[in-house]
């Protein structure tokens, strides 16, 4: 008995190509788009014109009866006994010249491969006008084994035009006839192939694959399912391939898959298919399924794979409607990516898209809320690089997550959970801050920051312009409104030694400007150029600038690498409270103060959000004490003298509603009056610089909002005779001693 997992046949040239004809062999054109140049076919005619071998085919039985009708085919489209794994090219090749065919190329557009040949010097040329014209070439191939062709009316046609142009001697016109026979004859040409059962297992296969052809294109599973579509369902195959040629193709005024972020490919759209249909990221067992096999059995069953194919179907329709697409790339704009350019995964925003269809499709959830938390999701997604290590295996983990919710709340909840978690504390103080230090122009970070300035609605820096317009694809003309702009110029650090392009070209050492300004700075020193741009601008104006562009009070004097330091701190504080923006389910549109509650307090306690009961009665003792109202102003330091935060005050810790009327004030302008106060007395009245204290309804009351930004300078709490600070750890706040708090102050504020 053999122990090989295949079996070795041969066939003639005729043979594969009349099997492929009649459907015995699937060769499906977009299990990989034809991506051979015309001249390796060239070649690869004349190797085989010259009797060279040219190399193995390898074929895998399908597994089930051949014969059976494809799905959604009203012809009798038979199923194939074998499909092509390896050899594509060439047998798409050979079959594409010999039947006279057009192929389809990696850009979507038809093609017909034209092969010329000279029988006289036997010689292949890709047909071309030289070639058209020239007498001593048939221009086309092709035409020798069509079936309205005579091999002696193709010679004596090419010896008549031959004639028109040069004598041709006796001895030449049998060479000639002898050339043309023997070229048409590599119909009987014998090509190897090996022939894997149906029993062996994908993972198998892509191994034999990868050993046997270890220079060509790596096989995936995309590729083996997507085999399966042409073979058992060619019109999905078709709407996938349709799909993704036009959202390459400028829209004339008509919706399409077209948009300013992706341009898809089929593989990438049937993984969102797949993920959507069978909560699968892995394709292992995927493509075993679909071809009706039961993974415990090892037995095909059509009517098996039949179900499955339809559960991909109806999730095929939901993932290629063109409303849920387009939907979908309104999250990016709510997370503050504005194009292209700022993806810096492809996966990461596919895996979106499947997560965004789950909530919207299965569980219903309202168009709004689902948008900003998949912007959540997306930003949270592209700044920690969640998908660019095994993507498959992290997204199969986060699908697993959703299974047996059934609630449009739990799934809310689920994804906001994985982002808190995710983003810690220590991710953006410590984590976040190295993984700036680098110079990288597609670094996930530099644009996360860039969308954080969006979000922000930051101004460009120098300019009354801001960073969301300048981005927007709609403003660009062919001149970039914005350039990034070296702080340190080049020139200037090379007066001091530093010529590296890693050191100089560093992340933290480049904000936007409008790029006249650009060109103007040139390589002056940030002291010179500053001081025409500082006479544009307000001290305040100037100030909040550099704050939104992390950028350190007297930068411009700073030593070099200090600067990169600090400011890598401040543009990692910049990013979160960009990531907060969409916590709170603000845009830069509406209200700059106002947040969503229900999505706050539904997401619990953080290091972002805290709540109280009461600003300063005890609801033990249901009178005044001094200890709430510490206890108020502890939070707030804390929020402060860290990265900001948001107070909500008439709310229980465990986000029930308690409304105001507990602290006794006669109105809320009152209670509103007496906060301010005590932050001015015991705070100092500067920290209201950084916030903003309002008042809004949740459920059936009312609660006081505090929103916090990160102070620029230390806050401290008076407690009588002592001063107090405090800083936020996690979801509570702690006061450090004397000797930790001026280490921190000199970390944090430094």
């Amino acid at each position: 008995m053999s122990n090989t997992a295949f079996s070795q046949v041969t066939f003639d040239l005729q043979t594969l190509v009349n099997s492929i004809a009649m459907g015995q062999i699937g060769l499906p054109d977009i299990q990989r788009p034809f991506v051979w140049p015309n001249t390796k076919v060239r070649d690869l005619f004349d190797s085989m014109y010259r009797g060279y071998p040219v190399g193995y085919l390898l074929f895998w039985q399908n597994g089930l009866i051949s014969g059976h009708k494809a799905i959604g085919s009203d012809a009798k489209q038979l199923t194939p006994s074998l499909v092509i794994v390896d050899g594509q090219q060439r047998l798409t090749s050979l079959f594409a010249v010999i039947k006279g065919v057009t192929v389809v190329r990696s850009n979507y557009r038809s093609e017909r491969i034209r092969i010329a040949f000279n029988p006289l010097e036997e010689i292949f040329e890709v047909t071309s006008a030289a070639t058209e014209r020239d007498r001593s070439f048939i221009p086309d191939i092709s035409q020798l084994w069509s079936d309205e062709t005579n091999l002696f009316q193709v010679a004596d046609d090419y010896l008549s035009g031959l004639r028109s142009a040069r004598d041709v001697s006796g001895q030449e016109e049998k060479s000639i006839q002898a050339a043309i026979t023997k070229l048409q004859g590599l119909v009987k040409f014998p090509l190897t192939a090996l022939q894997l059962s149906a029993e062996t297992s994908e993972e198998a296969v892509a191994e034999v694959f990868v050993r046997i052809n270890s220079q060509g294109n790596p096989l995936n599973q995309a590729d083996f399912i997507l085999t399966l579509m042409s073979v058992f369902w060619d019109a999905g195959r078709t709407e996938l391939e349709s799909f993704c040629r036009k959202a390459r193709v400028p829209t004339t005024g008509e919706l399409s898959p077209r948009n300013h972020f992706i341009e898809p490919s089929p593989d990438q759209m049937l993984r969102v298919g797949v993920g959507l249909a069978f909560k699968r990221a892995r394709l292992a067992h995927v493509y075993s399924i679909l071809r009706g096999k039961d993974l415990e059995t090892g037995e095909f069953s059509e009517e098996r794979r039949d179900d499955q194919f339809e559960r991909l179907r109806d999730a095929q329709s939901k993932v290629l409607n063109l409303q849920n697409w387009h939907d979908f790339m309104h999250c990016l704009r709510s997370a503050g990516y504005r194009s292209r350019r700022m993806i810096s995964s492809q996966t990461a925003l596919l895996y979106s898209y499947t997560l965004y269809l789950i909530g919207k499709t299965e569980l219903s959830m309202e168009e709004h809320a689902l948008r900003q938390v998949i912007a959540q999701w997306f930003f949270m997604s592209a700044v920690t690089g969640r998908y660019t290590g095994s993507p498959g295996s992290r997204m199969e983990s986060d699908l697993a997550m959703l299974r047996g919710v059934t609630s449009a709340d739990e799934f809310a909840a689920k994804l906001r959970q994985t982002c808190n978690v995710t983003l810690t504390t220590d991710f953006w103080e410590v984590t976040l801050p190295n993984e700036l230090a680098t110079s990288s122009a597609r670094s996930p970070s530099l644009f996360a920051f860039e969308a954080a300035l969006v979000l922000l609605d930051a101004p460009v820096l120098f300019s009354d312009s801001s960073v969301s317009e300048m981005l927007d694809t709609a403003w660009q003309g062919g001149q970039r409104n914005i350039e990034r702009h070296h702080l340190f110029p080049r020139g200037h650090l090379a007066q001091s030694g530093i010529t590296a392009t890693r050191d100089v070209n560093q992340i933290a050492n480049y904000a936007y400007v409008e790029w006249t300004d650009n060109a103007r700075i040139s390589a002056q020193s940030p002291e010179e150029y500053l001081q025409p741009m500082r006479e544009r601008f307000s001290e305040a104006a100037l100030a909040h600038m550099y704050r939104r562009h992390g950028l350190p009070d007297g930068w411009e004097s700073m030593e070099y690498w200090a600067f990169l330091a600090r400011r890598r701190e401040l543009i990692a504080q910049i990013m979160r409270e960009g990531y907060q923006r969409l916590t709170t389910l603000v845009s830069p549109e509406e209200d700059s103060e106002a947040i969503n509650l229900d999505s706050v307090i539904a997401s619990g306690e953080s290091d972002l959000v805290e709540f109280k009961s009461t600003l300063r009665v005890n609801l033990h003792t249901g009178k005044r004490d001094s200890r709430i109202e510490l206890s108020v102003l502890k939070t707030l330091a804390g929020f402060l003298n860290k990265s900001g935060g948001t107070l909500l005050i008439g709310v229980a810790d465990d986000g029930s509603p308690l409304g105001l009327k507990d602290d006794g004030f006669p109105n809320e302008d009152r209670m509103g009056l007496h906060l301010a106060n005590i932050v001015n007395e015991r705070m100092g009245a500067s920290v209201w610089a950084f916030m903003h204290a309002n008042f809004d309804d949740f459920e059936e009351g009312r609660v006081l909002v505090v929103r916090c930004e990160a102070s620029r300078a230390p806050v401290y709490v008076k407690d009588g005779n002592a001063e107090r600070f405090y800083v936020r750890t996690g979801p509570s706040t702690t006061e450090l001693p004397m000797k930790m708090a001026l280490e921190y102050i000199g970390q944090r504020f430094k």
